[in-house]
């Protein structure tokens, strides 16, 4: 024992050794790790402990690539049903069969190789530890929404895709002239939340369901027992799978898009790529933000470092992802158990990227995942992202019945698109707090619903602080305002805004000028604060 205990302690002592090496170096410096000089190093993070928060990262993601390539396979992709009308929606059709099976293999090639380049790009770019791929909740809507089941739905696979594309450049122009934080601000941070909480709902409901999920919501009772049948396509399966290791290329989906836009496809097209964007917009700044916050370097003002290169990194990647056949890009909250782990810097979301990219040589084994299988993980996606519900205001009914609306409309509307985009919840909201207002005002504040001092401000301005630094420089430079308000974000720094690491928190106003917490809204400048009501 004496020698096994001294050779494991040489072990330990040759691997703290190796990890001060590296947190020196000028590799240490780069990410600014503990102990490599950076005047601005986090403390704590060193590289063998990132590499092992990215391994954990890429272990509560790795679903995804199964889960992704299972699900936009559901769309049909570039196969051609030769009557997708019928009842059976071409189940019966055995070249058609045999081109879902070659789909799928694309699909999950493109899903590992989008999900590693994405988050190494990401995290060398932002030094954030949070990891991107093809988003669950978008997936299902640009599947089972636009393109509809085997194709049956109102928008082709190949125009679909086509949105996703130009989607990407609109969002980096929103991010980059601070328009996005505007839209964001737009939405009450109660909607906000609900937004996540419907679609986890969503995911759930998928997960239960019997084309994608486990089957507990079916109206047949059918129920296949083998993933390989005496069929073509099971014939097919059980060639691939029993490769073991091999690198699938991708053949059906690789940069398809359709720009032929005419006549109600057009219409149809704007509704898509309007609904892409929105709830992209969303769900990346709701998960950057939860994330972001949950390693403490959210700034006072309520954001982050370097959100602007953040949210053009993602919007890059989501135009990238089309190429590939995937639907949107979008940060995933499962990052945060690599946080939990110690990750700080972008070295976890690189270490989570490589495991990706090794994972394309491993497709035979994925590719044979059957959807019964991935349905339970949809179930427990949707248990992660249901958890904010706590976040929302029941207290006051102006707030807590939209909230309801949205998150309830989703699942059982069986569309993202009618939940948010259609404005149920804002919808709601609106008329909801008129007449609130109008009765409130007409009564001279003697008639009042219950709570109401529980009531969140709406706040729809945008101060500078919004602003991303070029816009404020190049605003003062039209201007000539050359001397900036100390200790804001209007007194631009050329160098690197980043910061080290606090505890900053979010904090919206209550009617009664109480402090009420909300998941993704920023704290507000005085400039601000005076165009709220």
């Amino acid at each position: 024992m004496g020698r096994i205990g001294n050779a494991i302690q040489l072990a330990l002592d040759y691997i703290a050794k190796f990890d001060d090496y590296i947190n020196e170096s000028t590799f240490g410096r780069v990410f600014r790790l503990d102990g490599s000089g950076h005047p601005k190093s986090i403390r704590g993070a060193t590289f063998l402990r990132e590499v092992r928060a990215g391994l954990t990262t890429f272990a509560t993601m790795a679903y995804i690539i199964a889960v992704n390539s299972a699900v936009l396979s559901e769309s049909g992709g570039t196969c051609v049903c030769s009557d997708p009308k019928n009842d059976q929606g071409c189940i019966g059709d055995g070249e058609y069969a045999l081109c879902l099976v070659q789909l799928k293999r694309d699909l999950i090639t493109s899903t590992a190789a989008l999900a590693g380049f994405s988050s190494i790009v990401f995290g060398f770019l932002t030094n954030l530890p949070v990891a991107l791929g093809p988003g669950m909740g978008l997936n299902a809507y640009f599947t089972y929404q636009v393109v509809g089941w085997h194709g049956t739905g109102h928008i082709p696979y190949r125009v679909a895709l086509t949105a996703v594309f130009v989607e990407g450049f609109i969002f980096m122009f929103l991010a980059l002239t601070g328009m996005r934080q505007w839209m964001i601000n737009m939405i009450p941070a109660t909607i906000k939340t609900a937004c996540g909480v419907g679609i986890g709902l969503f995911l759930t409901e998928i997960g239960l369901s019997y084309s994608a999920g486990v089957g507990a919501i079916t109206g047949g009772r059918n129920t296949s027992f083998t993933y390989f049948p005496h069929t073509p396509d099971g014939e097919s399966r059980y060639q691939f799978f029993s490769q073991i290791i091999a690198f699938h290329p991708i053949e059906k989906v690789l940069a398809v898009q359709d720009w032929d836009l005419q006549g109600l496809t057009a219409a149809k097209f704007v509704l898509a790529l309007m609904t892409f964007l929105y709830v992209d917009i969303i769900d990346c700044t709701a998960t950057l933000y939860s994330m972001a916050k949950f390693c403490g370097v959210v700034e006072e003002d309520g954001d982050f470092p370097r959100s602007t290169i953040a949210y053009c990194t993602d919007a890059a990647c989501i135009s990238i992802g089309s190429l590939f056949g995937c639907s949107p890009v979008t940060a995933f909250i499962e990052s945060g158990a690599g946080i939990a782990e110690g990750g700080r810097t972008g070295i976890t979301a690189i270490a989570t990227g490589v495991c990706f990219l090794l994972s394309l040589f491993f497709a035979p084994i994925l590719a044979s995942v059957p959807p019964w299988a991935t349905g339970g993980t949809l179930v427990l996606v949707g248990c992660l992202m249901i958890r904010q519900v706590c976040n929302i205001n029941w207290q006051y009914i102006g707030d807590a019945v939209p909230s309801f609306v949205t998150l309830a409309f989703m699942p059982f509307s069986y569309s993202v698109a009618y939940g948010l985009i259609a404005c149920r919840g804002m919808m709601v909201y609106v008329v909801l707090n008129t007449l609130i207002w109008a009765v409130v005002y007409l009564s001279g504040e003697q008639i009042k619903p219950s709570n109401y001092e529980d009531k969140e401000v709406y706040r729809w301005g945008m101060s500078a602080s919004d602003l991303p630094g070029w816009v404020n420089f190049l605003r003062r430079f039209v201007l000539k305002r050359k001397n900036a308000a100390p200790g804001t974000k209007d007194a631009i720094d050329l160098g690197d805004n980043d910061s080290t690491i606090n505890n900053g928190s979010s904090r919206l106003g209550s009617a009664d000028n109480k402090e009420i917490y909300a998941l993704s809204d920023r704290a507000r400048s005085p400039r601000a604060l005076s165009m709220t009501h």
